[in-house]
């Protein structure tokens, strides 16, 4: 599902397009190594759907996560991704005790935005021509949540 231009248009250049299944198993086997677990996948009526996870900061921001995520094309607008990220702040609260979970989102990006604001996040602010995809270069909206702003 992951070897789909509209999903990759939306995914950071290191996922590389066309994605192969060489580059699944390669990923599969990053994933199989992380203690403690911070990718997941996700899962709708027993099918794997996408996948969602959390990028665990270091040094002075180790309190905080990076959470990313994607869904197969046919699963965008049920609700999935939203329940997913749901889930996935709710571990990185409660199970790694961070204390902050934030996301970079491209500007065009509006579906993903709309999952993070549903999920609780607020829009922080806006890094004025801070990307550049597909040739493209545009804005990021980072948003942010804490955990005292998390109702688990």
């Amino acid at each position: 599902m992951c070897n789909n231009k509209n999903i990759s248009d939306n995914l950071r250049d290191y996922i590389p397009f066309p994605y192969t299944e060489k580059d699944a198993e390669a990923f599969i086997g990053s994933c199989s190594k992380e203690n403690p677990t911070v990718t997941f996948g996700v899962v709708y009526d027993g099918v794997l759907v996408g996948c969602a996870g959390l990028v665990p900061q270091s040094d002075v921001y180790r309190l905080s996560a990076e959470i990313g995520y994607w869904l197969g094309e046919p699963y965008w607008g049920l609700g999935i991704a939203t329940r997913a990220v749901k889930l996935v702040i709710n571990y990185g609260f409660n199970d790694l005790k961070l204390i902050r979970i934030y996301s970079g989102i491209f500007s065009f990006n509006k579906k993903s935005q709309r999952v993070l604001e549903k999920a609780g996040f607020k829009r922080e602010c806006v890094f004025e021509k801070a990307i550049i995809k597909n040739g493209v270069i545009c804005d990021e909206y980072r948003y942010g949540l804490t955990v005292n702003n998390f109702l688990s």
